[in-house]
């Protein structure tokens, strides 16, 4: 039986992720983000993960919180996997 995960877990992988991204990018400019490359890499790997965090939430709780961006969440995501030679480094 596979492991079921509950939506406290995504919304907590979120959190955590989305706290990794501004540890990482805290005091830099955007022109220091974009030559730091593995901060750079470290900061869409973890705006992927919340992506795909998000996508798990159910519709149900997503529409307790209207306020929070889902589908703009989700569609980030889908951007960073699967257009990666398309990112543009001033909109991240």
């Amino acid at each position: 039986m596979g492991y079921s995960w509950s939506r406290e877990v995504y919304i907590g992988d979120m959190e955590r992720f989305s706290q990794n991204v501004l540890d990482y990018t805290e005091d830099l400019d955007q022109a220091a983000f974009v030559t730091d490359r593995l901060t750079y890499d470290a900061t869409l790997r973890n705006l992927e993960l919340i992506g795909e965090a998000a996508t798990h939430v159910p519709d149900r709780i997503r529409q307790t919180f209207p306020e929070i961006p889902w589908r703009l969440i989700i569609a980030t995501r889908n951007r960073l996997i699967h257009a990666y030679l398309g990112i543009d480094d001033d909109t991240v």
